[in-house]
C-alpha cells in the first residue's frame, strides 16, 4: 500500500493512505463543525435571514460524522454519536439564544446542560474504543465549549476582532480533536489501516 508522511499531533512518521484519508476525513468533519457553529452564531447575533439553512447545515455534521463512524463501528455506535453530537449543538443554540436575548437563567441552564453532554460524550467514547481515554477527551471537549462560549461572546458583544482571534483558537483545538480520533482509530483497527 502507498504511503504518505504527515504530522498528525506533534509526531512526524510515515502512514498509510488509509490513515491519511481517515485523517482528512476527520478534520473536514471537524472543520465544518466549527466553522457552521461560528456561521450560526453570527446569524443569529445579526437575526441574519439564512438562520434557517445555517442550522439545517450545522445539524448536518452529526450525520456526516455517523456515516464516517458507522463501516467501523456499525450502525448502532454510530447513531449514538450523532444523537449526543446533534444534543451538543442544539444545547448549543440555546446558550447562543439565550445570551443574545440576555436570559441568563437560561443560558447558565444550558451551559450546564453543554457541560453534561460533553460529559456524556467522552464517555461513550472512550466505551467504544480503547485507545480514546475518557479523561482526555472530556479536557478537549471542555476546552471546546469554553473557546466556542468566548467566540460567541466577543461576536454578540460587538468585538469581532476578538472573536476570529478566538476562532483562531477554535480551529486548531478542532483539528487537535480530529488527530485525537483518527489515532484511536488506527490503533483499535490496525489492519484497516496498514
Amino acid at each position: 500500500m502507498k504511503a504518505s508522511s504527515t504530522t498528525l499531533g506533534r509526531h512526524r512518521r510515515r502512514i498509510s493512505q488509509a490513515h491519511l484519508d481517515l485523517n482528512n476525513m476527520l478534520r473536514l468533519l471537524w472543520e465544518q463543525h466549527v466553522w457552521w457553529t461560528r456561521s450560526f452564531i453570527i446569524s443569529v447575533a445579526f437575526s441574519l435571514p439564512d438562520l434557517n439553512f445555517v442550522t439545517a447545515r450545522l445539524l448536518r455534521n452529526p450525520r456526516d460524522f455517523q456515516a464516517a463512524l458507522e463501516p467501523l463501528y456499525g450502525p448502532g455506535i454510530a447513531a449514538e454519536f450523532a444523537r449526543l453530537f446533534t444534543e451538543h449543538l442544539t444545547i448549543a443554540a440555546e446558550l447562543v439564544q439565550a445570551a443574545k436575548a440576555g436570559d441568563t437563567a437560561r443560558a447558565a441552564d444550558a451551559e450546564r446542560r453543554w457541560y453534561i453532554n460533553a460529559d456524556q460524550i467522552a464517555s461513550f467514547l472512550a466505551r467504544i474504543n480503547p485507545f480514546w481515554s475518557e479523561e482526555e477527551w472530556r479536557a478537549m471537549l471542555h476546552e471546546h465549549l469554553a473557546i466556542t462560549k468566548d467566540e460567541a461572546v466577543a461576536i454578540l458583544s460587538g468585538n469581532f476582532e476578538r472573536g476570529i482571534q478566538i476562532f483562531d483558537q477554535v480551529e486548531l483545538q478542532a483539528l487537535e480533536m480530529a488527530d485525537l480520533m483518527t489515532e484511536g482509530i488506527v490503533r483499535q483497527f490496525p489492519r484497516r489501516f496498514r
